[in-house]
């Protein structure tokens, strides 16, 4: 049996990684190399973030992109 999209999206993004955003498509939008950290995932599939310039913008797999930073 698969995994749901947000199961999924739980397994890969977990409280506490240090994202950097690529790219965001939002009017509100996070500057691109914006460092931050992941605080969770809403029933959504959205990732709550906390970013290192205060905001608190959710990422969405699939539309924004991002990298993994090294612990």
């Amino acid at each position: 049996m698969g995994f749901t999209r947000l199961e999924s999206i739980k397994k890969i993004y977990k409280p506490g990684d240090r994202l950097e955003l690529i790219h965001m498509e939002d009017s509100y939008a996070v500057p691109a190399g914006t460092h931050g950290t992941v605080t969770g995932v809403d029933d959504a599939g959205n990732v709550l973030m906390q970013w290192d310039n205060g905001s608190t913008l959710s990422f969405l797999p699939g539309i924004d992109t991002c990298k993994r930073l090294g612990k």
